[in-house]
């Protein structure tokens, strides 16, 4: 049995977590956080999600004694429930976006003493993406002009999506480019000839769409087009899921989605 605490427990992708553990016979939901002030502060978390969890209080001081801890939540929030994971030898599995570099090297040095796993996107066909991109790229990259195109939700609150991010790190890596030097962030006005290295990633925020990412490889004659859509948060939820269940007793260090998914094929 695996206990497993969660961050951001009602919020979209936290109920839905909670609601694949109270399915899994080998996980336990032993600690359900919110922030402070809270509408559901203090309830039983059954009676929020209607399954499962019975005893469970949604709380804002941490409680219980998980094995692992899976945020999607803030920047803010995710550093402050770290700290807690390495004072206590927690794993952490962690898809929260806007991180900034500081942010992330913290996540870097927390390895060093816990297990994390780290991605932007838990969903199995997004990593396969990713895969997908860095070898078009190789084939492709330096013949082609690339364009990366994301659409999400009117709520998210962080542009670009770290999906987007990666997928552009993804593709410098492979055609040796420098992120700083060719990812631009759309366009406007008098921009002139595009520059054959240039990335540009554009963003879409609206209605409800889950998540959507498009990059586009055009050249002579011929467009190549690499596409996701998440039709539902359950491919984020169940990719989270099975990352926890993969860094339960691992060592410390730093993981990726594809080191879970390496282990599961």
């Amino acid at each position: 049995m695996i206990n497993i605490g969660i961050n951001g427990v009602c919020g979209r992708m936290g109920l839905r977590i909670a609601g694949l553990v109270a399915e899994d016979e080998g996980l336990k939901l032993v600690t359900a956080l919110e922030m402070e002030g809270h509408p559901d502060m203090g309830k039983d978390l059954s009676s929020v999600i209607g399954q499962g969890h019975d005893g469970v209080k949604i709380s804002h001081e941490l409680s219980g004694s998980p094995d692992v801890f899976i945020d999607f939540t803030t920047p803010a929030s995710t550093m402050t429930r770290l700290k807690y994971c390495v004072d206590n030898g927690v794993a952490a599995v962690i898809g929260t976006t806007g991180l900034d570099s500081e942010q992330k090297e913290e996540i870097n040095k927390a390895s060093e003493k816990i297990p994390c796993l780290f991605s932007p996107n838990m969903s199995i066909g997004v990593n396969l993406l990713f895969s997908l991109t860095e070898t078009v790229s190789k084939i492709l990259g330096d013949e082609s002009d690339i364009e990366i195109i994301e659409s999400h939700h009117r709520l998210k609150k962080d542009a670009p999506s770290g999906t987007a991010l990666k997928l552009a790190e993804k593709i410098c890596s492979a055609t040796n480019r420098e992120m700083d030097d060719v990812v631009i962030y759309g366009r406007k006005g008098l921009t002139g000839e595009r520059p054959q290295d240039q990335i540009c990633i554009h963003s879409i925020r609206s209605g409800d769409i889950v998540g959507e990412h498009t990059i586009t490889f055009c050249s002579g004659g011929e467009r190549l087009e690499l596409v996701h859509k998440a039709q539902t948060r359950d491919s984020f939820a169940m990719g989270a899921i099975r990352a926890a269940k993969f860094l339960s007793g691992k060592p410390p260090g730093f993981y990726s989605m594809e080191d879970a998914l390496r282990e599961i094929c």
